[in-house]
């Protein structure tokens, strides 16, 4: 038979297990709520890390689609696990992206002088009253930048085709 004493403990005992699987039970239920939406290789986008950047980048470009927010977001993966390979280190993964693109995209970009000039005669109109010495700088700093998204598209697009990428922005 059981005493009261050990009834009292006994009962204690059942209630601290049950208030300990009340407070487990609720910070699994937190911890539900926020979900991976999308995969790049072992790399996972959660749906607060998506909304937050969602956010900040719709104060920026009113515009942009749910979809192309997480396609750079996806991007931005894949950069960053390209430029761990070669062991790119920054102070920040913006730095990190920069010196990436910097090496293995922007380093391999050459516009001639003679790609200079044709852009400057065939787009005289916008240099109306400028001599083309004067615009020779801006010419090639803009066919680089343009050169350099053309590249960086393609790169994205052959790190895409190589990794496992997997979008699950909505609900199922």
């Amino acid at each position: 038979m059981i005493g009261n004493g050990q009834l009292l403990q006994y009962m204690r005992n059942l209630l601290a297990v049950f208030a300990l699987s009340f407070c487990v039970a609720s910070s699994a239920y937190a911890e539900v709520r926020d979900r991976v939406i999308a995969f790049v290789d072992d790399h996972a986008i959660t749906l607060s890390e998506f909304q937050e950047q969602y956010r900040n980048t719709i104060k920026v470009s009113p515009n942009v689609s749910e979809e192309e927010v997480i396609s750079t977001m996806i991007n931005r993966a894949l950069i960053l696990r390209e430029a761990k390979k070669y062991r790119i280190e920054a102070h920040s993964e913006d730095e990190v992206m920069r010196e990436y693109i910097d090496l293995k995209v922007r380093a391999f970009i050459k516009i001639g002088e003679e790609e200079i000039e044709g852009f400057f005669r065939s787009n005289a109109s916008q240099f109306a009253g400028r001599e083309y010495e004067d615009v020779r700088g801006e010419i090639e700093k803009y066919l680089t930048e343009k050169d350099l998204n053309d590249r960086l598209k393609e790169t994205l697009s052959e790190l895409r085709k190589n990794a496992y990428v997997k979008i699950q922005l909505r609900a199922q």
